[in-house]
């Protein structure tokens, strides 16, 4: 008597069930893309076993054809995708199916809106894959055999928060996944809605898609699919559209590619490239990984998609292939390391998707716009990280600045310098709005100098490495020995009036009452010139930290950052500082002074977002002011 087969039963990762939730009740609209998700894992299956047979010829028979096949049952009314591909076995399938392991994905689910049109169209930055085939199904079934391993799994589940997997039979490697359609979902079933399907999407993969009938006597395949790879062929035979459903293929994605590099090298290094830029930004794109997702292929055989040297980490936003004539086909990924082919092939790929960028940002800057809106913070990684193309990425730049609601080139920048200026001014910070109301940047605006706006992370790092352009430094305006007087108001910007400050006598007195008072809190309390609006402000001393980078080191806990290397300036024409400065003299108003120095200081930093260092303290402090302000 058989030994009865032990069912096991596993819940599905929170993520899994969020994004099967997800699918089920936002893919409505476009429901056919599960046949096209689980040919594109199969043709992937297949094409991981031809190269791993490439060096394990025992992992695959001898006269074995790589096929992808369909067919239907009209009695169980379902439809299988049958692959003789790498195929899984009980951990894999676990790992695949049952758990999303994708950097990033809880961040993602957790910012959808529940506006289900918005959130299917965010379905393609994320990409579904597998769980697709739930959109139509009340039932999936995966029997898959990995290659070289003898025992075949079945992992079952209704998409209800769990799986089932028990041992089966398979007598090839391979993976067979049939979905038991739902009552809505009978139209793929039938033959012509498959065949239309396929050709629509599936028509580039070189795999042989095959499609299998039987009249119950004999059963017969047909081809699908043209199955030549798309790369291969001519630019004038590729349409549009195949080219969006190979990026879709390729990218595992759904939005359309912003743009399409598709060139044949030839020469002393023969290699085709099919690269896409997409339009929408990826969930993983700030993935720390920094993975490209460029496929390597030789002589139209799948090699790797983790060829590090193939694309730098900052354009791993570029999807695609690269199939090259001139590496051995049994090439390993030890191999490819520091490979002088690959290197050529790197350089010339980046020369190339730059040229693009080049082109667009000149003819379609409205265009360009959205691409920096993107990927301009994974770009500028870039000045940081690679000396040899800075200038290139330099020129591609673009910056919100103090100036216009339109984005600006650093060249663009230079060209509106006012008459004194030497530097190129900016500002770091979180937010363009919070940035635009910093009180560092008055005395700027006053005079109509433009400042950059610098809200990326990496900002704070690449300035340090680059330093200058066209000879000119890039200065933070939280600086404290920025000159402005030396600099000349803009031709197109009003000069207001200026209030009339405080004798320099009494200020001097303040500056001095607000030293004793403050001690080590500070580093120096001074008169402003950059000041118009706001009573005070904290900037940097000359060569010490920026103030955004040190207070966003402090945050991460990898620096302990002193108040006291932080400077005080006063404005001498703000009504409250020439009041303060009028008391000097009179004892009886030393403590509010003294008051008001803490005050002014736990306001600066508050200015700075940061926290007040003694939060009673300023608490009673406030109190103290508006009591006496209102008797």
């Amino acid at each position: 008597m058989a030994k009865k087969k032990t069912e096991e039963k596993r819940e599905f990762q929170a993520e899994v069930t969020k994004v099967l939730d997800l699918v089920i009740n936002s893919l409505y609209s476009n429901k056919e893309i599960f046949l096209r998700e689980l040919i594109s894992n199969a043709s992937d299956a297949c094409d991981k076993l031809r190269y791993i047979a490439l060096t394990e010829t025992k992992l695959i028979d001898p006269g074995t054809e790589l096929a992808i096949t369909l067919s239907v049952d009209k009695k169980t009314k379902s439809i299988t995708v049958s692959d003789n591909g790498i195929g899984m076995n009980h951990d894999e399938l676990i790992e695949n199916l049952g758990t999303i392991a994708k950097s990033g994905t809880t961040d993602f689910l957790e910012g959808l809106s529940g506006d289900k049109k918005k959130d299917a169209d965010l379905i393609g930055q994320f990409g579904v894959g597998f769980y697709a085939c739930f959109s139509v199904a009340d039932k999936v079934e995966v029997v898959s055999r990995r290659a070289g391993e003898n025992q075949a799994w079945l992992w079952s589940s209704e998409g209800a928060g769990s799986y089932t997997i028990v041992e089966s039979d398979r007598a090839s490697q391979g993976s067979t996944i049939t979905v038991f359609l739902n009552k809505e979902s009978k139209e793929y079933l039938e033959e012509a809605r498959i065949q239309n399907i396929v050709k629509t999407y599936s028509d580039h993969i070189s795999i042989p898609i095959q499609m299998e009938k039987t009249d119950g006597k004999e059963t017969t395949t047909d081809q699908l699919n043209s199955g030549s790879a798309i790369w291969a062929r001519t630019k004038s035979d590729i349409t549009k559209e195949q080219y969006k459903e190979f990026y879709h293929h390729v990218g595992h994605v759904f939005d359309d590619p912003w743009l399409t590099l598709h060139n044949k090298a030839e020469g002393k290094i023969e290699y085709t490239n099919l690269l896409f830029i997409p339009s929408s930004k990826p969930f993983d794109l700030m993935n720390p990984e920094r993975k490209h997702k460029v496929k390597l292929y030789v002589k139209r055989v799948f090699i790797t998609d983790e060829c590090e040297d193939l694309m730098p980490g900052y354009l791993r936003f570029v999807r695609g292939i690269v199939d090259s004539e001139d590496l051995p086909l049994n090439v390993s990924r030890e191999m490819l390391q520091r490979n002088v082919l690959v290197s050529h092939i790197k350089k010339a790929l980046m020369k190339r998707v730059f040229s693009e960028l080049k082109k667009k940002a000149t003819k379609k800057p409205d265009e360009y716009a959205t691409f920096w809106d993107n990927f301009g913070a994974v770009l500028k990684e870039g000045l940081y990280e690679d000396h040899e193309n800075r200038e290139t990425l330099l020129e591609l730049s673009r910056f919100h600045t103090t100036s216009s609601n339109e984005i600006t080139s650093l060249q663009d920048y230079n060209e509106q310098m006012n008459e004194g200026q030497k530097e190129i001014f900016y500002i770091t910070g979180e937010d363009d709005e919070m940035l635009k109301s910093s009180p560092q940047i008055e005395g700027f605006k006053a005079r109509g100098i433009e400042v950059l706006l610098l809200t990326d992370p990496v900002d704070e790092f690449w300035l340090s490495t680059v330093g200058q352009f066209n000879d000119k430094p890039f200065k933070s305006v939280t600086s404290g020995d920025v000159d402005l007087e030396v600099i000349k108001h803009s031709d197109g910007v009003k000069k207001e009036k200026k209030e009339k400050p405080a004798n320099d006598a009494q200020i001097a007195k303040l500056i001095l009452a607000f030293k004793e008072t403050l001690g080590e809190a500070v580093k120096d309390v001074r008169a402003s010139d950059r000041l118009t609006d706001s009573a005070v402000c904290l900037v940097a001393g000359e060569g010490d930290m920026d103030l955004h980078l040190a207070r966003m080191l402090k945050q991460q806990g990898q620096m302990d950052v002193q108040d006291s290397s932080r400077i005080l300036e006063i404005n001498p024409t703000h009504g409250l500082i020439k009041k303060l400065a009028a008391s000097t003299d009179e004892l009886s108003k030393k403590e509010n002074l003294n008051n008001m120095a803490h005050l002014l200081l736990d306001q600066a930093h508050i200015i700075e977002g940061e926290a007040v260092s003694d939060p009673t303290a300023f608490s009673q402090r406030l109190n103290d002011a508006l009591v006496k302000g209102f008797t």
